[in-house]
């Protein structure tokens, strides 16, 4: 877990780059409330760019060769407050999207071609790669930073021209809500002293979204301490994978008599 948080800290570093080749104007800013799914957004002070993706959360371009790969330009970036922004989670980092370019590391002497949801795919020979990709195929490499490649995970070998299609890839990859299979959150509402509904049983990997609808503050904080949502002030929100099957109970630190279930299977 530490480690995803330093990977997604340094990535929004790192996307400051992308600042570098962003016209510089002064854009009115729209209120939280009508950003919807799939919209990029900004803050103010920073110029760093995020996709909104399906399940709330907003997902980071490490750099403007991954952000390059989706978009053409920065045209429809909408603009919202830095304290809008930060009632956004940051959910992770964007990957390449699949089938524009290849990839490489410079401890790693392979070369990957990008399957769905960031599927590190290799092309194990120069044959296949031209095949795939044509006779520039070797200019089609970008080198991501060590650092970033845990953000994608290990496929299937292509070992020849039929195992692969980058049109088709691309093609499946409409957006970044499809590529990593993002869905809308489930919602538990916090409301006169109850969480509502108090039980609920989910599939794995599903988002649930705590709504403090109250008037006064409120926690979900698991019963053995391992995750919580913080204080959530009235009105405030904190969203939480649960991704492996089991039984949750939790509780609110405000309120004790207050408790929840969440099964996941």
């Amino acid at each position: 877990m530490k480690k995803s948080f330093v990977l997604v800290g340094i990535a929004s570093l790192v996307l400051a780059l992308i600042g570098s080749v962003q016209p510089v104007h002064a854009a009115p800013l729209v209120a939280l409330s009508t950003i919807q799914p799939g919209d990029l957004v900004r803050g103010v002070a920073f110029p760093a760019v995020y996709y909104y993706g399906r399940d709330g959360f907003r997902y980071v371009f490490p750099n403007d060769k991954t952000y390059f790969t989706w978009y053409n330009d920065f045209n429809t970036v909408k603009w919202i407050s830095d304290a809008d922004l930060a009632k956004i989670q940051i959910g992770g980092n964007a990957t390449y999207r699949p089938g524009k370019r290849m990839i490489k590391i410079n401890s790693d002497p392979k070369t990957y071609a990008i399957g769905a949801g960031g599927t590190l795919r290799w092309v194990t020979s120069e044959s296949v790669a031209v095949a795939l990709f044509g006779g520039t195929w070797n200019k089609q490499i970008d080198d991501v930073p060590d650092g970033f490649f845990p953000n994608y995970k290990a496929g299937a070998d292509i070992l020849n021209s039929a195992d692969y299609s980058p049109v088709g890839e691309t093609a499946n990859a409409t957006d970044i809500n499809t590529d990593k299979g993002l869905k809308a959150p489930f919602y538990i509402d916090i409301f006169n002293n109850n969480f509502g509904p108090s039980t609920v049983t989910i599939a794995p990997n599903t988002a649930v979204k705590f709504v403090n609808k109250d008037n006064t503050k409120h926690t979900a904080t698991s019963n053995d301490l391992s995750w919580g949502t913080g204080t959530l002030e009235p009105g405030g929100n904190f969203t939480r994978y649960f991704k492996t099957p089991g039984t949750y109970t939790y509780f609110c630190s405000y309120h004790p008599e207050m408790t929840g279930t969440i099964i996941v299977q």
